[in-house]
């Protein structure tokens, strides 16, 4: 969740051509909101509530300082609508902030919302939003959830304008990713929106209010993949454009001219990427709206991730240096000071520089510069005749040396300095994650802790059950890699780890990466050496193989084929 600042308000999409997630708001609008095209739902704070049928509930009588549970002490409300309250809390127990939706027990969605948050909770993906508690107590129905101070909505991000092509490429990219294995655990959002898309401080998108919302509002779908492909599709098309692609003005956005339609948006803005503006298009597949040049569309998720994958990759823009300012002389000159000013063109007297050292210090400081030089000449011509008349003797163990050490082109590698790890996520190409909340773990220092894959059937190869499973890593910059050092658990035949260079911390596909390296090893410490120097931030390291090993006490892992990764070091 993101603070106050960037709590959203979101906006109904009441537009000619509505997405079919706009259509059910329309259905389930009860006009709580006082202007028609806002529906104040602070999806920062999750919340919404517009009473459907049925029986109203009054809001609980609440207020700050109020505590949940004796453990969540509710600060500051950010929205109260009839019957629903949400708030910015303190969790006390464990001293973090979090946001709260609260609800009386008896209201009309409560069941509904309660059954969201719990299945929400139990998916685990670090690219949404997480509910930490859904509770039923003393006639309150309340649910917890994250809060992300330093996150950046969407909307706020486009209010200064469209984003760079490598900006919207990665938003698309991990938004579709994320929500395919949302729905592969049948979990839809169906309400996807400006609001609901957040940018962290390390450049990784996270979504929030994933089956939340939309149980809030009682909204459903007959097709909730298309619902949200289609929704992605509207996200990228206002990321390029700067604009909603339907004919009402939302998210601060404006709509489109009523009497042109759906037009792509390489068509909407000049230097809009053209593989993108293809891309938003296949996705937008609703009311009559179809892919442009006979691409067939995108009504999954699964099919947009997989689009992109075809896509080529959209690399980050060149830094660009400026250039420092031309030295400015001063004006100032000795003596100058309080003379008249000259009169402009008029020819100025360049005085004379005195001759150097003329005087009788100056003559002394000529003698003994000129004495030390000749002792300094002498001093050389005799250490080289030395050096030349040895040499003949030293030459055996000159030779011996340069073999021993591999003089020449074939010698060792320079020494290589360290590189510091600044953030980590696991990558999952396929199915579920391993242990994405000890990812930490493998560059914390201590060799004691792990983070550690499942533990497989067969094997060494993890194929084909799953293409392989890792981690990627941040290294805060752009660095040229030399090598990396992987400190493994279980040794035995046989862990295989390859490198890859990313473009970010969640690359949506492991073909959009380079593989920089590999290496097979069945003992518990493999170093893969990059075959030549790259330079980057983002490094994968991926197991696609791993040693079969019996029942583990200390980390609780069952028998069969696994691996656990201790401690990963880069250097270059």
């Amino acid at each position: 969740m993101a603070e106050r600042s960037t709590a959203a308000v979101d906006v109904a999409d009441n537009s000619g051509e509505q997405p079919l997630t706009a259509k059910a708001d329309q259905a389930t609008a009860d006009g709580v909101a006082n202007n028609p095209e806002r529906d104040t739902d602070s999806e920062a704070q999750g919340s919404g509530g517009m009473e459907g049928p049925g029986k109203k509930t009054s809001p609980p009588e609440l207020h700050s300082g109020h505590k949940l549970a004796r453990r969540y002490r509710l600060e500051e409300c950010v929205t109260r609508l009839d019957g629903f309250s949400s708030w910015r809390a303190v969790d006390e127990k464990l001293r973090r902030a979090v946001g709260v939706h609260i609800l009386p027990a008896d209201h009309t969605r409560a069941r509904a919302v309660l059954a969201a948050s719990r299945s929400s909770a139990l998916l685990g993906d670090p690219r949404f939003v997480q509910v930490l508690d859904a509770v039923e107590e003393n006639d309150l129905v309340y649910v917890v959830h994250e809060w992300l101070p330093d996150a950046t909505e969407l909307t706020t991000l486009l209010a200064t304008g469209p984003l760079e092509p490598h900006d919207a490429y990665q938003m698309v990219s991990q938004v579709a990713s994320a929500m395919a294995a949302a729905h592969r655990e049948g979990l839809a959002h169906l309400r996807l929106n400006p609001n609901a898309v957040l940018r962290a401080s390390t450049g990784q998108w996270r979504i929030r209010g994933l089956a939340v919302n939309a149980a809030l509002r009682g909204i459903s779908s007959d097709t909730p993949q298309r619902t949200d492909t289609e929704s992605i599709g509207a996200l990228l098309y206002a990321a390029l454009t700067q604009r909603w692609p339907y004919e009402n003005d939302a998210y601060g956005l404006s709509g489109l001219p009523k009497t042109i339609g759906l037009i792509a948006p390489d068509q909407v803005r000049a230097g809009v990427h053209r593989g993108l503006s293809e891309l938003a298009m296949r996705a937008l597949v609703n009311d009559g709206a179809t892919a442009s040049r006979h691409e067939a569309p995108c009504t999954t998720p699964e099919e947009l991730v997989k689009a992109i994958g075809e896509m080529p990759r959209i690399r980050p823009p060149e830094p660009t240096f400026t250039a420092p300012p031309e030295y400015q002389r001063t004006t100032y000159q000795q003596g100058t000071y309080g003379r008249t000013a000259p009169r402009p063109g008029a020819t100025q007297p360049v005085a004379t520089p005195p001759p150097p050292l003329q005087s009788r210090t100056g003559k002394v400081l000529k003698w003994t510069v000129s004495a030390l030089l000749i002792a300094a000449l002498g001093l050389g011509s005799w250490q080289l005749a030395d050096a030349l008349m040895d040499q003949s003797d030293k030459s055996n163990d000159t030779n011996n040396t340069q073999t021993q050490d591999g003089g020449g082109k074939n010698g060792p590698r320079p020494k290589q300095t360290p590189i510091k790890i600044q953030h980590a996520q696991e990558f999952v190409a396929e199915g579920d994650p391993q242990r994405p909340n000890d990812v930490d773990k493998t560059y914390d220092g201590n060799a004691s802790t792990v983070w550690r894959t499942r533990s497989f059937n067969e094997g060494p190869a993890i194929a084909p059950f799953k293409p392989g499973v890792g981690i990627v890593y941040d290294l805060g910059s752009a660095k040229n890699l030399g090598s990396a050092t992987i400190g493994l658990h279980y040794p035995g035949d046989h862990t295989t780890i390859d490198l890859y260079a990313a473009d970010s911390l969640t690359p949506p596909s492991l073909g959009s990466m380079t593989k920089i390296g590999s290496v097979t090893t069945t003992g518990t410490t493999a170093t893969v050496n990059v075959k030549k120097s790259v330079k980057t931030q983002y490094v994968l390291v991926w197991l696609t193989a791993v040693p079969k090993s019996g029942y583990d006490a200390t980390l609780y892992a069952d028998a069969g084929y696994k691996q656990a990764i201790s401690e990963v070091q880069f250097a270059g």
